[in-house]
């Protein structure tokens, strides 16, 4: 309890302003890219129907983002043990669909610069909205162990600091070794299901990425050529940005315990850079393409 008071008053402070300034910066920006894809873009390509899905799971995670600012600026939890599973819940969720939206964008990307023709009964909005369907469900499916399981973490421990009930830091109130070994019972599973999954999708997104590259690179004039690519390449490095510092340390955070609460903060930051991808693939990259392969229908 010593060393949960102790980091509430050392970080806590730090964790909440962080909170809400991704809050502050992050609604306004996935609700105006939400607007413009509608409203410009609609649902008639594929990845408007990813990139919807994906400032859909951003706004959810940002949803979730008050009450963690509250809990760390107060150290006080004032809404019971349902609702702290449900928003860590969407936290977990966000990271999950945020990185396989991103992954289905590049292999979007790369069916349509690298296999238009053989692509197109397969690049449709019917089958993109059945894709983002099926992840949802997987996603949420995945919930329902993880939200059985914490419930028992909470049933099964004293999870009360000061008389104030308490969320995200899951501190065990002694150090028995059995409490630290089903602490890490916990969130073993979860942390390498997670790590193995968005290791895959990175692998992914750089093969897709250096396809399209290298398809760019033979078939197009030289002007055009530098434009996509550094469209391309700029996608590119956002994505692994995504990865390398949002995604895939917190799913580290398994083996580094006390550090779990900044890693989960620096995770949500990955919402206020998505706008970016969106600007980047309809207004560079996506629009020369649909130019450049127009001459070739």
């Amino acid at each position: 309890m010593h060393d949960f008071n102790k980091m509430m008053t050392q970080n806590g402070t730090v964790y909440a302003t962080v909170y809400g300034s991704v809050i502050a910066l992050g609604l306004p920006l996935n609700a105006l890219s939400l607007w413009i894809l509608l409203r410009h873009h609609g649902l008639k390509s594929t990845n408007a129907v990813f990139m919807v899905n994906l400032v859909i799971s951003d706004l959810l995670l940002i949803i979730s983002l008050p009450m963690r600012a509250y809990f760390y600026a107060t150290g006080m939890w004032p809404l019971g043990e349902m609702a702290c599973i449900w928003l860590t819940m969407l936290f977990r969720n966000n990271i999950r669909s945020s990185a396989i939206f991103i992954t289905f964008i590049s292999v979007d990307r790369l069916l349509a610069v690298v296999y238009p023709l053989r692509s197109r009964h397969l690049r449709t909005p019917s089958i993109a909205s059945k894709g983002a369907a099926l992840v949802w469900l997987i996603v949420v499916v995945v919930n329902i162990p993880e939200s059985v399981t914490l419930k028992q973490y909470f049933n099964n421990r004293n999870y009360t600091q000061n008389n104030a009930s308490t969320c995200f830091e899951y501190k065990n109130s002694n150090n028995n070794n059995n409490n630290n070994t089903l602490n890490d019972d916990f969130y073993r599973p979860i942390a390498f299901f997670q790590l193995v999954l968005l290791l895959t999708l990175l692998c992914i997104n750089i093969l897709s990425t250096a396809l399209v590259s290298w398809t760019l690179n033979r078939h197009l004039n030289v002007t055009t050529r530098i434009n996509n690519r550094v469209n391309v390449m700029l996608i590119f490095a956002m994505n692994l940005l995504m990865f390398s510092i949002f995604f895939l340390p917190v799913s580290l955070a398994v083996f580094f315990i006390e550090k779990r609460a900044a890693l989960n903060c620096l995770a949500s930051v990955n919402c206020c850079l998505d706008p970016l991808l969106y600007y980047f693939s309809f207004d560079g990259f996506w629009k020369k393409k649909e130019d450049t392969d127009r001459p070739t229908e």
